[in-house]
């Protein structure tokens, strides 16, 4: 590789899970790092990343952390103190548990040979972001990093107080310009809508997003200066190529830390999406973004649904028929598992959809291929028409990739005219083929029926949620909504039709 390329890994609170994905994806992709520079929640993964982790295993850690560990509370007698409370809650958790768990260590992170890594707090004191090389790294300035006032109390260090630099900068770049890195991958968790919420909440992290993104497009106009005056022809510290930037950022903002905390969405879901983001922007990167403020521009927020479906039965390789690829894969003790996220962004196109699209992220875990295959791709239509005017099909359809080919997962819950009895069996059996390629024109290369049993159903229902509801009433009334539409389906279908 010609030059140096640097990854700023920003901040994202509890949910730079999400990070973790992107950095499986990129490493798959060959993509290596001479310099790191992480910022609020991402000194997580770049402390991860010193420590020796490879992305998967920052995967792995990320899916098993038990996330209430992200939180202790002061003793109960502080929070009366006549002198008042320093904040919501203290480091003690994230030190004994947390930290651990995810493979923290701090004497491989000051000792890391292979990689220049650079952290960002600020010195409250001061009212300045300091950059601490890996080699000075310490456990007081980890928890700095990602202290935030009113929910964590800043540390004190060498007579100073330090907290997390994000009302500064949430990503360094320049840090990495300045050490002579020319091609820079930023991965962004932080939010950029047009809209403006209501609540003590929500206009606190509207303050991280100003604060995150002005800084950010500030840093992108100092690149573009310096790229301006390189293509005029003047060497600008000895460089003579622009300088490229590359950033990975999910298309709908991700859902917030109390979201993370009371089980709405959880690590796998937020690793895959970060996969599955990289996975696409590495399809048509090119030379980098445009920097410009649009960069990091999200989708509004609108009223939406979600819930997580675990399916799994017998498969078998080389088989086309689902129903005895399943026979045969079920004999051999060849189990196919999907792990899926369903998510519909916007409830009411979505019901207004003749096909009800929504998406899909996902994880497989095949042994004959492989385990924990993240999706790239992913697929969902409820109740979508077919050319028999007696069918609908639930279509769950998902791509994914190992060792240097891709696959393409294309299943169908078949509803069709018939007793009710067979109404259970028709919402819990997937008809599933598994094609050679990134779509379901390819050949089939394997066959099998999954299943939801009674055990998965009733994991899956306590995740079924609306999601950006503005109020109690308005996430009830969107569950009733789409409540109302699955089983009205189900009885034109099962009931008036049939019975007619």
């Amino acid at each position: 590789m010609d030059g140096k390329r640097s990854l700023i890994l920003a901040g994202g609170g509890m949910r730079v899970a999400y990070q973790a994905g992107v950095l499986r994806a990129l490493a798959e992709e060959g993509i290596t790092f001479q310099h790191a520079d992480g910022t609020s929640g991402g000194t997580i993964n770049l402390a991860m990343l010193l420590s020796g982790l490879s992305p998967i295993e920052m995967v792995e850690r990320w899916e098993t952390l038990p996330v209430r560990d992200f939180v202790s509370f002061l003793p109960f007698e502080k929070y009366f103190s006549s002198e008042g409370v320093a904040a919501m809650g203290d480091a003690r958790s994230l030190v004994e548990r947390v930290f651990p768990h995810l493979g923290i260590d701090i004497a491989k992170i000051r000792a890391a040979q292979d990689i220049e890594g650079t952290f960002n707090v600020c010195n409250f004191s001061r009212k300045v972001s300091e950059v601490i090389p890996h080699q000075r790294m310490t456990v007081d300035y980890l928890v700095a990093g990602i202290s935030l006032p009113i929910f964590l109390p800043a540390v004190q260090i060498d007579g100073a107080f330090y907290m997390d630099s994000v009302w500064i900068r949430d990503a360094n770049l320049m840090e990495a310009v300045r050490r002579g890195a020319d091609e820079l991958w930023v991965v962004w968790c932080i939010g950029n809508t047009s809209q403006y919420h209501n609540g003590a909440f929500r206009q606190y992290v509207h303050m991280i997003e100003i604060a995150a993104n002005g800084k950010l497009f500030e840093e992108f106009e100092q690149i573009n200066a310096i790229n301006r005056r390189i293509e005029s022809g003047e060497a600008v510290d000895g460089r003579r190529q622009p300088i490229r930037v590359h950033l990975i950022k999910p298309a709908n903002p991700l859902p917030l830390d109390p979201d993370y905390y009371l089980g709405r969405i959880d690590a796998r879901t937020l690793a895959g999406r970060g996969y599955a983001d990289a996975k696409q922007y590495l399809v048509q990167r090119g030379k980098g973004i445009a920097l410009t403020p649009e960069a990091t521009k999200m989708a509004d927020e609108t009223l939406g649904f979600t819930f997580r479906e675990k399916m799994a039965g017998g498969f078998t390789l080389g088989e086309t028929d689902p129903e005895k690829g399943a026979k045969a894969g079920h004999d051999a003790g060849n189990t196919f598992t999907m792990h899926a996220t369903i998510e519909i962004h916007d409830l009411y196109r979505f019901l207004a959809d003749p096909n009800h699209l929504g998406s899909l992220t996902g994880q497989i875990d095949f042994p004959p291929v492989g385990l924990n295959l993240p999706s790239t791709s992913g697929v969902f239509n409820l109740f979508s028409p077919t050319s028999d005017p007696a069918m609908k099909y639930m279509v769950y359809e998902l791509g994914f990739e190992t060792g240097g080919r891709k696959y393409y997962m294309a299943g169908h819950k078949d509803v069709k005219q018939a007793s009710i009895t067979d109404l259970w069996k028709a919402t819990t059996t997937l008809y599933t083929q598994l094609h050679e390629g990134t779509d379901k024109t390819g050949p089939v290369v394997g066959a099998g029926v999954l299943t939801l049993g009674m055990a998965e159903l009733m994991a899956m229902i306590p995740t079924m949620h609306a999601t950006n509801a503005k109020s109690p009433e308005e996430a009830a009334s969107a569950v009733a909504r789409f409540g109302r539409f699955f089983l009205g389906e189900l009885w034109d279908t099962y009931v008036k039709k049939a019975g007619a």
